[in-house]
């Protein structure tokens, strides 16, 4: 049952990801290595962004998936307009902040000079579709709880196929560079969200209820900030020690900058698609705990482990042995600096990722039980070890590869505090911590 559920979430992730691969693939093949560079520099940024849609993603979809678990459905549907109201908030205000700090922020960066317009370029058309990457989420996050993972991965499927074209045209057709490619992001986005949502509030039509659901409801915002607060806190901590990380990254030189791009964006694969497992685990908890199956969230767990480890063993062997190959996808082969420390990153993270693997499950259950204190001290302790070891190991010997290592070893301490706080959990009665 849970891998018929989660499968298509997994599928949505490797299609959401071919927006940004697409992006660096095109970047980097028809324009060249400092466009790749622009546009992986910018990445880190718009990791912040989408840390608050996954915020909101996980806040609509534990408040949608409690009322359907329990059949409340009136309160259901209340909750879910709760939800975008707020998200459309949220929209609102980091679209005017965005805007106000993106040149700014480039500049703390170190973000190189030859490689400063096209990033910033690129990060403003992005916070001018933010709208859409939120609206999106938040949906197909609801359609999550309510159990249909199939038709927001079918809009997805379409939308990212369109990205690829598009970005092909506007960059290697029009000439339009790097602000063609987020263009083509900017457009495919805005379709998926206008079909997820469309979709959403059509399906929620055929539930019928005695009651007129409320638009505005106190009681589902404060459940939905419960959940959707600690997740945006988490995953945008994680991204402001992405971005304290790229800023260290950047005083090595335009190669390191590009060859990081193209490595990260295969690690990001990896990592977001066990991530989406354990989203799955999330709801999965939700949903039985609400009706009463408490030992149902063990076999959950179970399954979600078997199917992100493989999925953690999988990566590895791909991007272990043929790391070289698949940076190709990115660089043209004279690049021969940036292929090599793209090799490094991939060959010193990818055999960690069963690790991680297991993390990223036990903080579904964690999610879902609402744990959310436990939740982000694992996730906590991970971060702050591993950017303080990328600027300690990289002032050594190690050099850039000292970066990379800190990773693995955040990734290690953080399992442990995880696996701790699941068996605390599962085997007393649930307290909020």
């Amino acid at each position: 049952m849970l891998l018929r559920y989660i499968l298509p979430l997994f599928l949505s992730v490797v299609f959401q990801q071919i927006y940004t691969i697409a992006d660096s693939i095109v970047a980097g093949r028809f324009i060249g290595e400092e466009a790749l560079a622009a546009v992986g520099n910018s990445y880190e940024i718009t990791l912040v962004l989408l840390a608050f849609a996954f915020g909101c993603n996980m806040g609509a979809s534990i408040v949608t998936a409690k009322n359907f678990g329990a059949k409340t459905y009136v309160e259901m549907k209340g909750a879910i307009n709760t939800s975008y109201l707020a998200t459309l908030a949220v929209v609102v205000v980091l679209t005017a902040v965005g805007f106000g700090v993106a040149r700014p922020l480039l500049s703390l960066l170190h973000t190189p000079s030859e490689i400063l317009p096209d990033s910033l370029a690129y990060l403003y058309i992005y916070l001018g579709g933010l709208i859409f990457l939120f609206v999106y989420n938040v949906s197909t996050g609801i359609f999550a709880a309510l159990g249909d993972s199939v038709r927001p991965f079918l809009f997805l499927v379409i939308s990212s196929v369109a990205n690829v074209l598009l970005d092909i045209l506007f960059v290697a057709v029009f000439e339009m560079g790097v602000r063609g490619v987020a263009w083509a992001t900017f457009l495919c986005q805005g379709v998926s969200a206008v079909a997820a949502f469309t979709a959403l509030r059509l399906q929620l039509r055929k539930i019928r209820t005695e009651e007129k659901p409320r638009l505005f409801s106190k009681g589902a915002l404060r459940d939905f900030l419960l959940v959707g607060v600690p997740s945006t806190l988490q995953q945008s901590f994680i991204s402001v020690g992405n971005i304290a990380l790229q800023g260290l990254i950047n005083t090595f030189g335009t190669s390191t900058i590009a060859g990081y791009a193209a490595a990260v964006k295969f690690n990001n694969f990896a990592v977001t698609s066990m991530h989406q497992v354990g989203s799955g685990v999330t709801n999965y908890t939700a949903q039985n705990l609400a009706a009463g199956k408490e030992h149902r969230v063990r076999e959950g767990f179970r399954w979600g482990l078997v199917i992100a480890g493989t999925l953690g063993i999988l990566f590895f062997g791909v991007y272990f042995f043929f790391n070289r190959q698949i940076m190709l996808l990115f660089l043209k082969a004279e690049s021969v600096a940036a292929i090599e420390v793209g090799h490094d990153f991939l060959t010193i993270v990818s055999p960690f990722y069963a690790v991680i693997a297991v993390k990223l499950v036990a903080d579904g259950v964690l999610r879902g039980s609402e744990r959310m204190g436990l939740f982000l001290i694992a996730t906590f302790a991970d971060l702050a070890l591993r950017v303080g070891l990328a600027f300690a190991l990289s002032g050594t010997a190690l050099g850039s590869k000292g970066i990379w290592w800190a990773w693995p070893i955040g990734w290690g301490v953080a399992v442990v505090l995880s696996m701790a706080f699941y068996f605390v959990v599962t085997r007393k009665k649930p307290t909020r911590v």
